[in-house]
């Protein structure tokens, strides 16, 4: 996985460029990234927007293991909903239907299940970032990204500064002006964080975690080191654990344990448990909205 960053970060200096290029002759509802061989693919998005000209802020967010089709969680919707009622701009890549994944890798342990991982992801991101910011209606300094589990794990992955001398590190520091990571996989090597308590967790703009202390997927621990070994950087990383609250908090369905979800903190290596908690999602929306409000308006 490290590796793969690596290779990631080494090339996505000169796939940004041309991913803006690309941005506006995006044939509507699709957007232009890159694959692993270099080729310019096309993947599906779903967009919404306020009413009006804009110029509006805008918020990428990134899809959960579930996917964007039939079997999606429902969260994203959920949460474009929210911040599209408050004023921005949404956009939804869809990482997984035209890839061979249309409902999601929550259960799938196959090999093809890493094609689609936060490595691959973070190149759709800012693919995502570069569409949105050529959109009229867009304000192109004030665009965060956001997202649940696979999707806050990727999150982190676009977040995370790279070590010294990549030549990642002057585009990642030009992109997303702030970020929220819902209930992400914090046992990952990122940047200088080794994913076992060690190294530094440094952030290239404000972020935000929400997990839940229930969580048997993404347990909540590692993130909270992740957040402790920020305090001293640039953009120290703000976390909540909710007390009570299992993974996908966020939810509108109630709370169940499924043995067959991949699991790599569970002795097995499946079964996970997630459901939604009213109080964790009202103060979520709060938090995640106050966030926004102060770092992209």
């Amino acid at each position: 996985m490290v590796g793969l960053l690596a290779r990631r970060a080494l090339g996505l200096a000169l796939l940004v460029g041309g991913l803006t290029a690309c941005a506006a002759a995006a044939p509507e509802g699709t957007l232009a990234t890159t694959a692993p061989n270099g080729a310019v693919e096309w993947i599906p998005t779903v967009m919404a927007r306020p009413d009006g000209p804009g110029p509006f802020p805008a918020v990428v967010i990134l899809h959960d293991c579930s996917g964007l089709g039939p079997g999606s969680s429902g969260a994203p919707g959920r949460w474009s909903r929210e911040l599209v009622a408050r004023g921005y701009v949404v956009l939804m890549p869809d990482s997984f239907t035209t890839r061979g994944h249309p409902g999601g890798v929550c259960t799938d342990a196959s090999r093809s299940r890493g094609e689609v991982g936060p490595a691959r992801r973070m190149v759709d991101a800012y693919a995502a970032l570069a569409h949105t910011r050529s959109l009229p209606f867009v304000d192109g300094r004030r665009v965060g990204v956001m997202g649940g589990s696979h999707g806050g794990s990727t999150t982190l992955a676009v977040m995370a500064a790279p070590e010294s001398g990549e030549s990642l590190a002057q585009d990642r520091r030009g992109g997303f002006a702030a970020a929220v990571a819902l209930y992400p996989g914090c046992r990952v090597a990122l940047g200088s964080w080794r994913g076992d308590g060690s190294g530094t967790y440094r952030a290239v703009a404000p972020l935000l975690i929400l997990i839940g202390d229930k969580d048997d997927w993404t347990p909540a621990a590692p993130c909270v080191e992740l957040a402790r070994s920020s305090r001293a950087t640039e953009h120290p990383v703000d976390i909540v654990v909710y007390p009570g609250a299992h993974h996908s908090f966020d939810s509108d369905r109630p709370v169940r344990y499924v043995a067959t979800r991949v699991n790599m903190n569970a002795p097995t290596g499946r079964g996970a448990t997630t459901g939604g908690d009213p109080q964790a999602w009202a103060d979520s929306i709060r938090r995640v909205t106050e966030f926004f409000e102060r770092t992209l308006r």
